[in-house]
């Protein structure tokens, strides 16, 4: 089965920038959609980030990092990054990247049950 592997989380300072990457080994990874999602001990799973089939190209953000992530994919690689800038320490959580082999769009998208794709997470720590 294929699975989702994040890449690139740490520690870093407020204002501090990080990318994480997700790579989704699928020989038809064009039409994998993938999202990024986050969960703190104290919150239900959110939603960062998604883009859809390569066909669409649809992206779209949480509103609390609307702005300030930025969502890119490159399907010669399977690679999906989250490029995230001006970082809080609310921002401080295990990121997730999610995908499914489909399409969807607006607020579809940000609905994990939708993502049957699963990867570990990678933790995201922003110091004060």
């Amino acid at each position: 089965q294929v699975q989702p592997v994040e890449s690139g989380g740490g520690l870093v300072q407020a204002g501090d920038s990080l990318r994480l990457s997700c790579v989704v080994s699928a020989r038809t990874f064009s039409r994998f959609s993938v999202a990024w999602f986050r969960q703190t001990p104290r919150k239900e799973r959110e939603f960062v980030a998604s883009t859809t089939t390569r066909a669409a190209s649809l992206i779209y953000y949480g509103e609390a990092v609307q702005g300030r992530f930025t969502v890119s994919r490159v399907n010669s690689n399977s690679t999906v990054f989250l490029q995230m800038n001006s970082l809080k320490p609310e921002d401080t959580a295990v990121y997730y990247c999610a995908a499914f082999d489909g399409f969807c769009s607006g607020v579809g998208c940000r609905d994990r049950r939708l993502y049957n794709l699963w990867g570990q997470g990678t933790q995201v720590t922003v110091s004060s």
